[in-house]
């Protein structure tokens, strides 16, 4: 047979997060080796269960879990989202507004498909969720990055976003809280950004999954309840604040001024139809978890694992030489930052893959986060205190090893 190529769609599409140093990770695992994995937020294999009353209700609610819902999903779920964006003051939101998905992943891909034509532009932070570029790539967009600025604590660059707009640019993603950096944007930035929005016409893409994952008593202001004037599509689920990532269970909220939205809105609820629906016992979960005892505040309180894992992780990463990072006020990431006088790293993910070889500890390199250069890598504070110290100890080694190599 002749070689069978994948899609030419996929050309620009890249998830480096499960990528190849994952797999030269699995490899070594295969031989026998034990690596310490920093390289994705899935906390259930670091000891972070799903609350116990999440789970009881899915297993009771099961019986009734095998027949296909509605597309958008059951009515007592939608209901509790649609509570839930009242208590986050996003206004004028009804059931049929709200669509849940095989995880906030899948509606991702959903609204960029329903939007885009081909050469149409999104404005995408960087570094960003990489979910997000490839989402825009593999709808036929184009995905235009604008800098969040580490020296302000990764704070997206207002100026940055006006000079890349141009008539073809429809949409704009807010990671908030972010993954990869943990920043946290106030609220008198997010208004700038719908100023922006309001001004251009575009469509508000808000990521919001990390919302309760917060630090040092911060709090959270959804961009979408800041204007009605403007058209928004916000994401959360609970993956991340109730430790639920196997569930699959996301959704989506279509809020603002929706009258000119409204075949987009007729593609959304084609797609939706499409797949049929989101998984039943996923479903179940939602309204027990957002109606139920917050555990994830237990967490990033004071005494948390969560809090100290960060406090731990920061602290051992910052005493390296030559590695600096911003602490971050949220989510389960750092972004650290090598300093390129004293690691002239020239490619990151060859990087990556040497740490791995040599100390068994496996990151992601910060241009599979659609970074500008090759100068960060990211890391989950996950594990538990132990581990952290041990992996962070192999990084240093590391980075010692690799300074006298490249010494000048």
């Amino acid at each position: 047979m002749r070689p069978i190529q994948k899609s030419k769609k996929l050309a620009d599409v890249c998830y480096d997060i499960r990528g190849p140093v994952l797999e030269k990770a699995k490899q070594m695992e295969e031989e026998g080796h034990k690596i310490i994995k920093l390289n994705i937020g899935n906390l259930a294999v670091f000891g972070f269960d799903a609350p116990d009353e999440i789970v009881q209700d899915m297993i009771l609610n099961m019986p009734s879990a095998a027949g296909y819902t509605d597309s958008k999903g059951m009515f007592a779920p939608r209901k509790a989202i649609m509570h839930y964006t009242q208590e986050k003051k996003i206004s004028g939101v009804t059931i049929d507004d709200i669509y849940i998905g095989n995880g906030a992943s899948e509606l991702i891909v959903m609204g960029m498909n329903a939007l885009l034509n081909s050469g149409d532009e999104v404005l995408v932070p960087a570094p960003d969720y990489p979910l997000w570029t490839a989402a825009v790539s593999l709808s036929g967009g184009r995905p235009v990055h604008y800098v969040c600025d580490e020296a302000s604590g990764w704070m997206p660059d207002i100026e940055d976003i006006k000079k890349k707009i141009t008539p073809n640019t429809r949409a704009i993603v807010v990671i908030n809280p972010n993954n990869p950096t943990g920043a946290l944007y106030p609220v008198d930035l997010l208004q700038q950004i719908v100023e922006v929005a309001r001004q251009n016409h575009l469509i508000v893409f808000a990521d919001e999954i990390y919302d309760k994952t917060l630090y040092d008593g911060e709090t959270h202001t959804s961009i979408a309840s800041l204007a009605d004037d403007v058209l928004f599509i916000t994401l959360n689920g609970l993956s991340k604040n109730y430790r639920s990532c196997g569930y699959r269970a996301g959704w989506m909220v279509v809020s603002g001024n929706k009258k000119p939205a409204k075949d987009y809105i007729e593609g959304l609820n084609m797609l939706a139809s499409m797949r049929l629906c989101a998984n039943a016992p996923g479903q179940y979960a939602i309204q027990t978890a957002l109606g139920g005892y917050q555990s994830i505040n237990d967490l990033v309180g004071p005494g948390g694992r969560l809090l100290k894992q960060r406090d731990l992780a920061h602290k051992l990463l910052t005493d390296i030489p030559g590695v600096s990072c911003v602490k971050p006020k949220s989510a389960l990431y750092m972004f650290p930052k090598l300093d390129p006088k004293i690691y002239p790293i020239q490619d990151d993910q060859q990087f990556a893959y040497e740490l791995l070889a040599e100390e068994k500890v496996l990151i992601v390199q910060g241009t599979g986060f659609n970074w500008i250069a090759p100068d960060h890598f990211r890391v989950v504070f996950l594990p538990n205190s132990d581990d952290l110290t041990e992996a962070v100890s192999r990084i240093a080694r590391f980075l010692d090893g690799y300074r006298r190599r490249h010494a000048v």
